[in-house]
């Protein structure tokens, strides 16, 4: 007997079922389609997946190209990118400074050249010769992404550390994470605008609650610029004051109407 069908009705029962939601499954395809997409090694003369680099510096952008947030790692990109997006492990996604709902596109800029430096003894030469690249290429990334960002700003919590040595820009690959599916549904303005608010109330309650640094009420105030921006973008798309009912100088009781 199907397990996931209720015997009295035939149907498939959804408390039976067991897979995830189609979001999320369809999440999961296309973040591991990003990982695993070919990525021209110089070192070693050979294709090798994009996630499978062990330093680099990655980005968010939202539905709109703006850049949202932007991060590196030494662990590899694979795992750090996927515990952003798929199992809220971060302190990002647990504080509800980023939200995945939000990431449309993901940028990535591996450094091949470190492939072979562990990050597990982090006072040897050749670590901190990595880490050194790895600072100043997301400070590089960072201050680009403010730059281009309509709102002087993304949500980070905090600033990369400063550069201590020049470097020249690697290559990139940036690709959609999102099926048109998906897009249908999470593009839509009042779906964004009503998921952004509920992500600045989790923030808020997150402030509230605990003894902040001024780095996350940073990351608060330029939520509530993206929601207001969000949300007059999408008034005045609908007519703005011209859309607004006057009354008939009659109380009932009953805007609905």
């Amino acid at each position: 007997m199907d397990m996931a069908k209720s015997p009295k009705e035939g149907k498939r029962d959804p408390d039976a079922v067991n897979f995830p939601p189609f979001e999320t499954e369809d999440l999961r395809k296309n973040l591991e389609a990003f990982l695993d997409a070919p990525f021209d090694d110089p070192v070693t003369g050979k294709s090798r997946k994009v996630g499978n680099f062990k330093w680099g510096v990655y980005a968010f952008f939202d539905y709109d190209g703006e850049p949202i947030y932007v991060g590196q790692t030494n662990e590899m990109l694979r795992t750090r990118i996927r515990r952003h997006l798929t199992n809220q492990r971060t302190d990002a996604v647990a504080m509800s400074v980023l939200d995945p709902f939000e990431v449309y596109e993901i940028e990535v800029w591996p450094l091949p050249q470190f492939q072979e430096v562990s990050g597990r003894n982090k006072k040897t030469p050749a670590f901190v010769e990595a880490k050194a690249h790895l600072d100043a290429l997301e400070d590089l990334i960072y201050q680009r992404a403010i730059e281009n960002s309509q709102f002087k700003a993304v949500l980070n919590e905090k600033d990369p550390p400063a550069p201590t040595v020049e470097i020249e820009e690697p290559t990139s690959h940036r690709a959609c994470i999102v099926s048109n599916e998906v897009h249908d549904i999470r593009s839509h303005p009042d779906f964004r605008n009503a998921r952004r608010a509920l992500i600045i109330s989790r923030l808020s309650q997150v402030i509230a609650e605990r003894k902040v640094q001024g780095g996350l009420r940073r990351t608060l105030l330029t939520q509530a610029k993206r929601l207001q921006w969000l949300a007059e973008r999408r008034y005045r798309a609908l007519g703005g004051e011209a859309s607004v009912d006057v009354e008939n100088g009659e109380d009932s009781g009953d805007d609905s109407d």
